[in-house]
């Protein structure tokens, strides 16, 4: 994998900033895509835009490229779980948590008391209950369930300095006019659809045919189901989805505030609104223990950055109510103990007719 500081050329630069979302949706995407580009001062051919895609793709700086499904459109439900684990017994708690298939992400975070930081991704919400009963009892640890109560925003985008570095290049509205199903369920071609695009998809120049043909299915069915999907929410963006890490954003920060019920509202979207910020929730309290029911995650490439960012979210929180220190806090990452992704196939199952 190329280190976080590569010097990466001006047309990874380009691919990175551009099509972060917004990515084609038509049968041969490169092609437009590449047309776009030279709009914007980038000399490059369709074949060698998806020969770099590919490098950057093995290269581990792109987590992968393709469509991201959004879990909770496909069926069941996610959490986030914090807990403490005793720090003489971190790596075995560690270890006991990851062992649960349920558990997609873990974080080892720096708090005081909850140090450890979770997600549970069921196909069924009743199971949530079950699986942090097992991990309490083989734990012997409390956990505390933080459900997402309100989405104010997800869409991270990790800019680079180089060509399009506003991110602004939208290509989502090429490929055939497409209206929303109005279902939620899924249909059994529909659901091995998500399930084939899950991690990715094939990075070549006809990648919604390669779909296809796994499929047994017609191209131009791939290409309405994903146009469809983007349209209806199932789909957030297609396009390429960087590895921060690996561009230099190292410095993961989740913010975490004690908003007066009556005002968190109205602070979310303005929060929501901050280019920076790529994700932000409100979530429950836990009485004497947790105290904060709003999440705001940052990511810095320096400690400094990051400091500064986190800086302009309290400044925006300031604009509402008197925020003391007390008010908030700031836990940074430390280690990943465990990132799987969330798996879908039971829960599109447990969604499709």
């Amino acid at each position: 994998m190329i280190q976080a500081d590569a010097d990466l050329s001006r047309l990874d630069r380009a691919i990175v900033n551009a099509f972060q979302g917004g990515f084609p949706v038509v049968e041969r995407p490169f092609e437009p895509a590449a047309k776009a580009l030279q709009d914007r001062g980038v000399d490059v051919t369709a074949s060698e835009l998806c020969e770099r895609v590919k490098f950057l793709d093995d290269e581990g700086i792109l987590s992968r490229f393709g469509a991201l499904v959004n879990a909770e459109e496909i069926g069941g439900t996610a959490t986030l779980v914090a807990m403490h684990a005793p720090p003489e017994r971190f790596d075995e708690v560690a270890e006991q948590v990851n062992a649960h298939r349920e558990v997609a992400h873990n974080y080892e975070r720096e708090h005081p008391h909850l140090n450890m930081w979770f997600v549970v991704s069921v196909a069924a919400e009743s199971r949530v209950d079950e699986v942090l009963g097992e991990i309490e009892a083989e734990t012997g640890q409390p956990t505390y369930n933080m459900p997402k109560l309100h989405e104010f925003h997800v869409g991270a985008k990790f800019l680079l300095d180089g060509p399009i570095s506003d991110g602004d290049l939208d290509l989502s509205h090429l490929g055939p006019e497409v209206e929303p199903s109005g279902e939620r369920m899924l249909t059994p071609d529909e659901r091995d659809l998500v399930l084939e695009i899950q991690g990715g998809l094939p990075v070549t120049e006809t990648p919604y045919a390669d779909v296809a043909e796994a499929l047994g299915q017609d191209t131009a069915w791939v290409v309405e189901t994903i146009k469809r999907f983007n349209v209806e929410g199932k789909v957030r963006r297609v396009g390429v989805i960087p590895n921060h890490y690996a561009l230099g954003y190292s410095e993961n920060g989740m913010t975490v505030w004690n908003v007066p019920d009556d005002i968190v509202m109205e602070v979310g979207p303005e929060i929501a609104a901050l280019d920076f910020v790529t994700h932000c929730y409100r979530r429950p309290r836990h009485e004497g223990v947790w105290p904060y029911n709003f999440f705001a995650m940052t990511h810095g490439r320096s400690k400094e950055e990051s400091d500064a960012r986190i800086e302009r979210v309290r400044e925006v929180m300031s604009d509402y109510w008197d925020v003391d220190d007390g008010d908030w806090d700031s836990l940074f990452s430390t280690r990943i103990l465990k990132k799987t992704g969330i798996r879908l196939d039971e829960r599109a199952d447990a969604n499709t007719e």
